[in-house]
C-alpha cells in the first residue's frame, strides 16, 4: 500500500500577513507546496490530501486541480473548530483552529494508509521525501512512527528569530523528547535561543523538527483520545493549541511506541517573515540552475 502525503494548509498565516500557501515563488508561479508535491510524487507517493479551510476550498481547488490532474490522486479535508470535539461546547471567543494535531485528526476516515504530514509553507527537499517514503513503505507500524530531523543551522531565518522543536535522540536513533525553543537566532559564530532574560547556546547540528512526520493510521484513534483530554483540560483557553509534538510526547511517555528520528542533510527554507520571500526565490532559482528541478514543474 503506497503512502499518502497530508499537507497542512488550513493555517491563517497570521505572522506572514497573507495566504502564503498559494504565493508563487518559482519561475512559473509555483508555490512552495508545488515543490513538495513534485518531490513527493517522484519519491513514490501516489496520493495527496490537503487540509484546508472550507471557505477557501473553491479557490484552492481552482489553483491545484488543473496542474495535478493525471499526476497524483488528490483529496480534501476541512479543519473545523467543531470537528471531533465530541459535543464539547466551543467557547464563543475561540476563533483560531485547535492546532496541527487537530488538523491531522480531521483526516480520520479519509486517510487509511501510512502517511506523511508536512506544512504547506515549508520547503523540505527531495532527500526528506525519499527517506519518508522508504520508512512508510518498509518500517512504519502501530508502534513505530518517524520524524525527519533537520540540522538546526539549516533552518534559520536571516530576518528574525524562529521557534524550533529541538529533538533529543537516544543511541538507537529514537526520539526521547522535543523541547520547543523560541527566539532562536544566529549570533556571530553561535546559535542562541532566549528563555526569559537568559541566553543559551544550541549546537549547529542539533536535530530539529520542521513538522515532517510519518504515521501509521492507528495514530488517529490515539490522537482522538488525547484531544478529548486536551479539551477538558485546556479547551477554555482561547490561545491553547493542540500540536503534533503532543502526540509524539504522549506516545513515548505512555510507552505505546517509538518515533524514529530520520536525519536529512537537506537545506530547509520557508517564509516565516515577508522579508524571507526573496531568499526563497533565490534558493529555488539556484536549485533549478543546478538541474534539481525543471523551470516549469508541471509542464
Amino acid at each position: 500500500m503506497q503512502p499518502t502525503l497530508l499537507i497542512l494548509a488550513a493555517g491563517m498565516a497570521s505572522r506572514y500577513g497573507s495566504m502564503k500557501q498559494i504565493q508563487g515563488f518559482g519561475p512559473s508561479g509555483e508555490t512552495i507546496m508545488d515543490y513538495s508535491i513534485y518531490d513527493a510524487i517522484r519519491a513514490g507517493f501516489k496520493k495527496v490530501v490537503f487540509i484546508i479551510r472550507k471557505d477557501f476550498a473553491e479557490n484552492f481547488k481552482a489553483i491545484f486541480e488543473p496542474k495535478l490532474k493525471g499526476k497524483v490522486e488528490t483529496g480534501y479535508v476541512f479543519q473545523d473548530l467543531h470537528s471531533f470535539t465530541g459535543g464539547y461546547a466551543v467557547p464563543a471567543d475561540r476563533t483560531k483552529p485547535w492546532g496541527t494535531a487537530h488538523a491531522v485528526l480531521c483526516a480520520k476516515g479519509t486517510v487509511k494508509e501510512p502517511f506523511a504530514v508536512i506544512n504547506a509553507d515549508d520547503f523540505y527537499g527531495r532527500d526528506a521525501f525519499e527517506k519518508a517514503h522508504a520508512f512508510l513503505t518498509s518500517a512504519v507500524n502501530p508502534q513505530l512512527y518517524c520524524i525527519i530531523g533537520y540540522e538546526l543551522a539549516k533552518t534559520l531565518s536571516d530576518n528574525g528569530t524562529v521557534s524550533r522543536g529541538v529533538c533529543q535522540v537516544d543511541a538507537g536513533g529514537n526520539l526521547v523528547s522535543i523541547a520547543e525553543r523560541t527566539k532562536i537566532y544566529r549570533e556571530g559564530a553561535k546559535i542562541t535561543y532566549e528563555e526569559g532574560d537568559r541566553k543559551f547556546e544550541v549546537p549547529f547540528d542539533s536535530k530539529v523538527s520542521m513538522n515532517f512526520w510519518g504515521f501509521d493510521p492507528s495514530v488517529f484513534d490515539f490522537t482522538e483520545k488525547i484531544f478529548g483530554e486536551f479539551l477538558r483540560e485546556q479547551g477554555g483557553n482561547p490561545k491553547a493549541e493542540f500540536f503534533i509534538p503532543i502526540i509524539g510526547d504522549r506516545l513515548i511517555k505512555e510507552g505505546k511506541g517509538k518515533i524514529r528520528v530520520i536525519p536529512t542533510s537537506a537545506q530547509w527554507f520557508g517564509v516565516t517573515y515577508k522579508e524571507d520571500a526573496p531568499g526563497v526565490q533565490e534558493s529555488l532559482h539556484a536549485l533549478i540552475a543546478k538541474g534539481e528541478y525543471p523551470a516549469n514543474l508541471w509542464q
